[in-house]
């Protein structure tokens, strides 16, 4: 089995990134990413803190815009005004949101042209009309992987484990676009091993950890594990018992450095399009 290394990967992104951002400074536009954080949450400070730290290495701007004890309006008022702000190129709202406030519910007051998460529908409803958009970076990253890993995908068999709007569905539609067959699996599934084993590719984002085990998976599947499940350790689990699989598929994502660097790096890669345009 082989392990895809998700950091190289991401290095190679950032590379990129970093030199197209130098072009736009010298052409005098500082690309900007501006994020929304409506909570103090731990575990969203260490992230946004990381987000920080790559924008930094690679020339992006990060903005941070800290709300304390926010209601929705509030959420939405601050989202239409950075979706104002000639300066900023690319916005992202983290979560969680106020009680009773849903991604949904204030994802619409991005301007499409900066939701570089894919957080409004109308990005989601132009990525499932195959129209240029910006998809959720964590979705974007899975697609970004297969293809960095040169994975046949025309004609392959995808399972998708997971349907939410953040990472399954667009996930889905991305590899509908590359002309894969998917099926997309979730909680009410029946039988899912009886699914998962036919997919030469295993797309797995359920937020449970170790739910996949070895009847799930295909001899010499890809398998792209998405979760981020805390352990008590302090550390992060996957959503694949990668000890299980790992005498059965042909390569995998590890939990952490598989897809979280390179969705954070595509986060920026979206940003620095978004100040092209």
């Amino acid at each position: 089995m082989t392990l895809i290394d998700g950091r190289a990967i991401a290095a190679a992104i950032t590379a990129e990134v970093t030199e197209t951002a130098a072009k736009l400074r010298e052409s005098g536009t500082a690309p900007t990413l501006a994020v929304l954080v409506p909570t103090d949450d731990d575990a969203t400070a260490w992230y946004v803190r990381s987000i920080e730290r790559a924008a930094k290495k690679v020339g992006v701007d990060c903005r941070v815009v800290q709300l304390e004890k926010p209601t929705g309006a509030d959420v939405t008022r601050e989202l239409d005004k950075l979706s104002a702000d000639p300066s900023v190129h690319g916005i992202i709202c983290q979560t969680p949101l106020p009680e009773g406030v849903t991604l949904d519910d204030v994802g619409a007051h991005i301007d499409p042209r900066k939701d570089v998460d894919g957080a409004n529908p109308v990005s989601l409803g132009r990525l499932t009309a195959g129209l240029p958009t910006y998809a959720p970076a964590t979705a974007a990253a899975v697609l970004e992987i297969l293809k960095r890993e040169q994975v046949a995908l025309s004609g392959a068999q995808v399972a998708v484990v997971g349907r939410s709007t953040i990472v399954g569905k667009p996930a889905a539609l991305l590899l509908l676009g590359e002309h894969a067959t998917v099926t997309v699996c979730h909680s009410r599934t029946k039988d899912l091993a009886a699914v998962t084993k036919t997919a030469d590719v295993l797309v797995v984002a359920v937020g449970r950890a170790h739910f996949i085990g070895a009847d799930h998976v295909k001899p010499g599947a890809v398998v792209i594990d998405v979760g981020t499940n805390p352990t008590p350790e302090g550390g992060l689990a996957g959503d694949v018992d990668q000890a299980a699989v790992e005498e059965i598929a042909g390569s995998i994502t590890p939990v952490p450095g598989g897809v979280g660097p390179v969705t954070t790096s595509l986060l920026l890669q979206h940003t620095v399009t978004a100040a092209q345009s």
